[in-house]
């Protein structure tokens, strides 16, 4: 008798199991990024938007009958060739059911293969390189809640011809898979304004002084810059145009907010513009209200000026609320059937940036268009949004 009903006890136990994992046994969710050096502020940013989010969700019950979310960093340093090596890391050892990546688009391309080999759905919450998401692979296992490098370059395109009223760009850009997907599309788009650049020129990381390129595209007759730069190099590109004297519009894209730009570079920042996906300044709906108040008492932000890279933060948060709903909508954390559910989500979700209707399709990996986007600027060390007009 006793041995029936320890059977039958174990029979009862397996029955409340959620599928996908042991009761209470957490949902590991991995992050990837750059946590340390001059990138460092993007994954610290990644990281306060995930733990924000994973706080709702756990507060609300968890997911899966009960299973709690748990957040695992590791630091590629913006190396590729570690980024792959921390990719297989969090699947295969660390058995994370989805990964949110970092800042630099080369460390994303270099681990899509990984993802769809290990069949890992991979969330991207900064990386803008075009080819990350429309890489061909069916399925496809990367998705991103970020700008995309096509959408962005049609956006900065309009800001410096419809709001600056100028013609005559010179492109700046970073020497790397990065700055060839913006060169890409900033050609393509200031095409179809019938406007070609004035002059291209490139740099590679850690460069000490852009001088020389500069000088080139003045000589050209450059009446802006339109710059793809993180922000090491962003500060010497500004430190640069101070050196030669030359007073210019500079429009950029958003990597100059993911590390230490304002801090070395000074006053000179103020007035550089560039683009994000949200703003925490002005009237915030329920989730920016919620959000910086997590903000305020786990990370002691005091306002909006001290978020650090604002996207990173943002789309962070809405996107593990994407994961965790799949997560939900599977029934499971089995890597193919959430990806299948992302492509697919039947629930509505009011986010932080927007409100996402079915943000993902087979054909359609990014969540966020140049319509989600707006223009800041840097002023007094500070994050500020700009009038697009």
């Amino acid at each position: 008798m006793r041995r029936v009903m320890l059977l039958l006890l174990i029979l009862c136990l397996g029955l409340v199991i959620p599928p996908g994992g042991q009761a209470g046994e957490p949902i590991k969710i991995g992050l990837a990024a750059a946590v340390s050096g001059g990138s460092a502020a993007s994954g610290e940013a990644i990281k306060r938007g995930l733990q924000i989010a994973m706080d709702e969700v756990n507060a609300q019950g968890g997911l899966l009958g009960g299973r709690k979310l748990e957040l695992v960093i590791r630091d590629d340093e913006g190396n590729p060739a570690k980024g792959v090596t921390i990719a297989r890391e969090l699947v295969e050892r660390e058995k994370v059911v989805a990964v949110f990546g970092g800042l630099h688009t080369t460390v994303a391309l270099a681990q899509v293969p990984v993802w769809h080999e290990l069949k890992t759905p991979y969330m991207d919450p900064w990386a803008a390189g075009t080819e990350i998401t429309r890489n061909g692979k069916s399925p496809n296992f990367a998705f991103r809640v970020s700008a995309n490098d096509d959408y962005a370059d049609k956006f900065l395109v309009r800001y410096a011809t419809e709001v600056l009223k100028k013609s005559k760009p010179g492109l700046l850009l970073e020497n790397t898979a990065w700055g060839q997907s913006n060169e890409v599309g900033l050609i393509h788009w200031l095409g179809r304004k019938n406007i070609k650049p004035v002059g291209i020129e490139k740099f590679n990381w850690n460069d000490p002084d852009m001088s020389p390129q500069l000088l080139r595209l003045k000589n050209a007759g450059a009446d802006h810059i339109i710059m793809v730069a993180n922000a090491p190099e962003g500060a010497q590109v500004v430190k640069s145009r101070a050196k030669i004297g030359w007073e210019i519009p500079m429009v950029a894209h958003w990597g100059i907010s993911g590390g230490r730009f304002a801090e070395l570079t000074g006053d000179l920042s103020d007035g550089v513009v560039f683009l994000q996906t949200y703003s925490f300044f002005g009237k915030q709906n329920e989730r920016g209200q919620a959000v910086l108040k997590a903000l305020k008492d786990k990370y002691g932000v005091k306002g909006p000026e001290e978020v650090i890279a604002p996207v990173g933060t943002a789309n962070a948060y809405d996107g593990l609320h994407l994961v965790a709903l799949a997560i939900q909508q599977a029934g499971s954390t089995e890597g193919s059937k959430v990806r299948d559910a992302l492509e697919n989500l039947k629930a509505e979700y009011k986010g932080l940036i927007k409100t996402y209707t079915r943000p993902f399709t087979p054909d359609q990996h990014d969540a966020l268009t140049d319509d989600d986007y707006v223009m800041v600027v840097w002023k007094g060390g500070k994050i500020v949004p700009v009038a697009m007009k």
